[in-house]
């Protein structure tokens, strides 16, 4: 993993905390969530002010996130918005914080500057003992102040005033006047600078979580279904009619179709087809030659065309589905017939612009795997986990091409891989007015998966 933090694609972003003061103001967050304290001098912090360094010190990577369920946070300063989350439970985490810290960043920019504010991410599920009580989170409360209580003495501050203010013998109460004196001393006026917080609920719809061996949960779609990374039936009962695993590759098609949360690539507005499916053949070249043994020099396209002629029919059914695909975009060849039972299907696909783009695409990579650029950027908890498995020569390759090709622009990158950013809404948002699917009689009759078609027209 040592490549990867040298070259940035590994705790890349993170906010360093080096002066002493930040330091201290860490520790009284830290000592009023967990009980703890650091003796760092300096460490790196993400969004929600998880330090990987402390985890090492404390040999406990979730101190800010027990049972991994309510997550904790600590902010120092507002520069955390634009670091990753490390460790991430679920996929909407991020998003929260991010949006928490947009949303407020004029109060927080304040606050930051004297104190450090800490806080929670609240589901009122405090324990997951089984996957059925994920479908208990539906509302995600960001309960947030200082160490020193500025919002909370702000809100009873702008009571006091109000009683002052309209109450008939307000001015003559010697114990509210002194009241407030007090709490102005530690509050500033709240008057002209108003403690107040907004945007601290977020509704959890469809989400990841890294609980119970991944689990994608799709419940504000047209056609509800639990994808389960596991086998499903070690889940257990669980409160949605459809639930599939990794093996239900029809059902999972016919889900994302009938749901109109997919697009192949050679129909996506704007996309290089030709350039995005060379890309993906070079990738699953470099598998398949690091697998076997085979050199591939510096990974340069005429070295990987040496590597593709001497693998020749060994060459995987993702490379022959996708090199199919590539003669008809390029030459008119006949359409192939690539059906979701096909290895390479997964891999033709793209999330269309919907406020779940980003959890459908992230669902594509861990169906297409050997496309590791989309697994990098889409899913970089299962990217790191299959990159210590992998072969020297895979590693050295796609850490340099990520580098590259990617570093330099991630969000050009982005673009072309996944078309432009879609209108967001809040996390888990029911979103009325988007595309929810195509809608025919027999669907009404059957079900969605009750006649599975084993090719997509």
């Amino acid at each position: 993993m040592k490549r990867l933090i040298e070259k940035g694609l590994m705790f890349g972003n993170l906010v360093h905390v080096e002066s002493p003061a930040l330091v201290e103001r860490y520790n009284r967050a830290l000592k009023a969530l967990t009980g703890k304290e650091t003796k760092l001098a300096d460490f790196h912090i993400d969004v929600s002010g998880y330090s990987p360094e402390i985890g090492d010190e404390f040999s406990d990577h979730l101190y800010l996130n027990h049972n991994g369920c309510n997550r904790q946070f600590i902010l120092l300063t507002t520069d955390q918005k634009n670091a990753p989350l490390l460790n991430a439970r679920f996929s909407t985490s991020r998003g929260i914080l991010t949006r928490f810290i947009e949303e407020n960043e004029a109060q927080l920019f304040t606050l930051t500057a004297r104190d450090a504010v800490a806080g929670e991410l609240e589901n009122t599920v405090y324990d997951l003992e089984s996957p059925a009580r994920l479908f208990d989170i539906r509302r995600i409360t960001v309960i947030a102040d200082t160490t020193g209580n500025h919002v909370a003495e702000g809100q009873k501050l702008s009571g006091l005033i109000e009683r002052f203010r309209t109450e008939e013998d307000g001015w003559w109460d010697d114990v509210l006047i002194a009241e407030m004196i007090t709490l102005a001393e530690r509050t500033g006026d709240v008057t002209r600078n108003p403690i107040e917080l907004k945007s601290t609920r977020f509704d959890q719809g469809n989400f990841w979580t890294a609980h119970f061996g991944g689990i994608y949960v799709f419940r504000d779609v047209k056609h509800p279904a639990a994808i389960s990374v596991g086998q499903k039936q070690a889940l257990g009962q669980l409160p949605i009619k459809y639930v599939f695993d990794m093996d239900d590759r029809n059902q999972i098609a016919k889900f994302l179709e009938i749901n109109d949360l997919v697009e192949p690539i050679v129909n996506a507005p704007g996309a290089d087809a030709a350039a995005i499916l060379r890309q993906k053949m070079d990738f699953i070249v470099v598998t398949a030659a690091a697998g076997l043994g085979l050199e591939i020099g510096h990974g340069s396209r005429r070295e990987l065309r040496q590597a593709a002629a001497a693998l020749g029919a060994r060459l995987p059914d993702e490379f022959q589905g996708l090199a199919a695909l590539l003669r008809w975009v390029e030459t008119g060849a006949d359409w192939p017939r690539i059906t979701s039972s096909h290895p390479s299907y997964f891999y033709t696909l793209r999330a269309k612009p919907h406020a779940d783009r980003d959890l459908v695409n992230m669902l594509l990579s861990e169906l297409s795997p050997l496309d590791v650029r989309q697994l990098f950027i889409c899913h970089k908890e299962l990217f790191y986990h299959l990159y210590r498995s992998w072969p020297e020569p895979k590693k050295a390759f796609v850490a340099d091409y990520l580098e590259r090709e990617y570093q330099i622009d991630k969000a050009g990158a982005r673009r072309a891989l996944f078309g432009s950013e879609p209108d967001m809404r809040e996390p888990g948002d029911s979103r009325p007015g988007w595309p929810s699917g195509r809608e025919d009689d027999i669907v009404d009759i059957v079900g969605p998966w009750g006649a599975v078609r084993k090719e997509r027209r």
